[in-house]
């Protein structure tokens, strides 16, 4: 079975690492197998770019 760390810390208040909490839950008897860091957008948000516009002109040719 899969659980969810975010939601996990939405039912359980701790202050614990996502290692340190398998390590618990491991001591505990409930066997860890393997941690996954899942991004909801693969590859993250790298090479994403913000501008923001500063002036608004008609161009001269349109």
């Amino acid at each position: 079975m899969e659980i969810s760390y975010k939601w996990l810390k939405e039912y359980v208040d701790f202050d614990l690492t996502p290692q340190e909490t398998a390590d618990v839950l491991t001591s505990c008897g409930l066997e860890v197998d393997s941690l996954e860091e899942v991004q909801t957008i693969k590859g993250g948000l790298k090479g994403l770019y913000v501008g923001k516009v500063l002036t608004c002109e008609m161009h001269p040719n349109s």
